[in-house]
């Protein structure tokens, strides 16, 4: 039957259904057919807009990675955030999306199998917005093992976060057949309750902050910011100032903004029976974390200086981390606990993102944009926060219907002190950051090994714009890099250039010997030389 857009259409399709009933039936009928077209419509364009802004993330990831770093290597920060999307891409349409929401007709609680290069898939919004996440939770190393990562060993690991460790992560708590998943339609989930991540605080964001710890334990600092040029450790580590705080505040405010398409959009793949009161909510809960959270590192980090040295500032970028980390803490929770709640988790959010990054000194890690305590800290902390935080009447609207265990504090004002949906978010973080390490480490550990994980450290003290990208500082030089380390650094290309034409050389000339030369297949070099010494005259 032809369903009808207007009311002529509408009369039209029914007025020959017989009886005046039928064709009351028959309108009625029509009209709902397309309320339900309208509604499918306007869901499809709402979570592909949302997609976008999850994808434009991106843009606020490498404006944030691109103001952090000295001004030599600007270009390779950007292009590995480029990286990033390309290589998410293609990885997530390959394998990513198969592994995580692949279930197939036999599916099972640690892997998908069917769907690989988007075979039988039909809903490519959703494809979109999970590809974007994918995307972010990539992007969230590159910062870290910025000014001294190479470029191959950088995409190798992209791909590998993208199209394998993060789909297998997310199909184990998103997917309804995951063994931590805590869908309305898994008959078994774990304590009862299944790890509730409403949208990535643990699956995108734990699990980009556990691989960059571990990236940069393997990686080691930049060159001169925790010892000197002979190797001793320095009293005091350098700071490397970056180039360009507004690019770090442009940064911020992008990826503030698209956290709205991250975790409102989120509101839009649920069960909920009323998605615009969802949708609202978590719009609300990522304002107040996100500001409350900000403002906390901000003065807290105030009154510390005060104390230390007697001298404080109010630090920018200690206050835009501390935003960008209470806008990690509510994405696991943003849709189930109360707007109160989420001003407390940004609190603890901002101290817990200055405690880390203190940590992160004291035991002499580089983080060159702290991604460490903003994501991997404050995603355990949102997790955990949803165990005590989590509310009934929010935890119903989130998911359709009464959930039997809610927040450990909610518990206790009822009198029973259930702490099962507690442990399971216990139980999530211990498994994304087992299963990163065991997939991650090795991984890191093998690049490091091949020589393939850090750039030279000539390459690195002139800046990697110049050594991958050919970049200014060949051109026309920069006062931050010391003029003979440019000169050495030209004579070592020159030097791998000559050999480079002269193994070509010497094979060219052997070719031409072996074909044109007598019985012992030699003949004798032109003008009394040979080969390498022509090629290096």
């Amino acid at each position: 039957m032809t369903i009808g857009t207007t009311t002529e259409e509408v009369y039209a399709a029914c007025q020959d259904a017989g009886s005046q009933e039928d064709v009351l039936k028959c309108v009625i009928g029509q009209l709902l057919e397309q309320d339900s077209r309208d509604e499918n419509y306007s869901s499809t364009i709402s979570l592909v807009y949302s997609a976008a802004l999850v994808f434009f993330m991106q843009a606020g990831f490498a404006m944030v990675c691109a103001g952090a770093v000295r001004k030599k290597n600007v270009q390779n920060t950007m292009l590995k955030n480029l990286l990033d999307a390309c290589g998410a891409a293609v990885a997530y349409f390959c394998f990513g999306y198969a592994f995580a929401f692949g279930d197939g007709s036999n599916p099972n609680g640690f892997i998908g199998t069917t769907n690989f290069f988007l075979m039988d898939v039909d809903d490519y919004a959703f494809w979109m917005f999970q590809y974007a996440f994918s995307a972010a939770s990539a992007t969230i190393v590159a910062g870290t093992l910025a000014e001294r990562c190479q470029m191959a060993a950088y995409l190798c690991y992209s791909l590998l976060l993208a199209g394998f460790v993060y789909p297998v992560v997310a199909h184990s708590i998103w997917s309804q057949y995951g063994f931590l998943s805590s869908s309305i339609n898994n008959q078994n989930p774990l304590f009862g309750s299944g790890v509730v991540d409403f949208a990535g605080g643990g699956v995108v964001h734990l699990t980009g902050g556990v691989t960059a710890l571990f990236a940069t334990m393997i990686l080691g600092p930049r060159r001169g910011r925790f010892h000197d040029d002979e190797g001793r450790k320095l009293d005091k580590p350098k700071d490397f100032v970056g180039h360009s705080i507004a690019l770090q505040m442009l940064g911020t405010i992008i990826l503030w903004f698209g956290w709205y398409g991250f975790n409102a959009g989120s509101a839009l793949i649920t069960t909920s029976k009323q998605q615009d009161q969802l949708l609202s909510l978590c719009a609300v809960n990522t304002t107040l974390s996100g500001g409350m959270a900000g403002l906390t590192a901000l003065f807290l980090n105030y009154f510390l200086l005060e104390r230390r040295t007697g001298e404080p500032i109010f630090d920018l970028v200690v206050a835009m981390n501390g935003s960008l980390g209470g806008l990690v803490a509510i994405t696991a929770g943003c849709g189930v606990v109360e707007p109160w709640a989420a001003v407390i988790i940004g609190a603890l959010a901002g101290t817990l993102f200055l405690t880390g990054s203190h940590l992160l000194i004291k035991f002499r890690l580089d983080d060159a944009v702290d991604a460490i305590p903003v994501h991997m800290l404050n995603g355990m902390w949102g997790l955990l926060a949803v165990g005590l935080l989590a509310s009934p009447s929010k935890l119903e609207l989130a998911y359709g219907e009464e959930r039997p265990h809610v927040g450990w504090l909610y518990s206790w004002s009822r009198g029973s002190g259930d702490a099962r949906l507690l442990a399971a978010q216990i139980v999530g973080i211990i498994w994304i950051i087992g299963w990163c390490v065991g997939v991650m480490m090795p991984f890191f550990v093998w690049l490091d090994w091949k020589g393939w994980f850090r750039s030279d450290p000539l390459e690195e003290i002139v800046g990697l714009d110049t050594s991958y990208h050919g970049g200014l500082i060949l051109m026309g030089g920069d006062e931050s890099v010391n003029p003979e380390y440019i000169s050495q650094f030209k004579k070592q290309r020159n030097d791998m250039r000559q050999r480079r034409t002269s193994k070509l050389n010497n094979a060219s000339s052997m070719d031409e010997e072996y074909g044109d030369g007598d019985g012992d297949g030699m003949t004798e070099p032109e003008n009394g030389t040979n080969g390498t010494a022509s090629t290096l005259r």
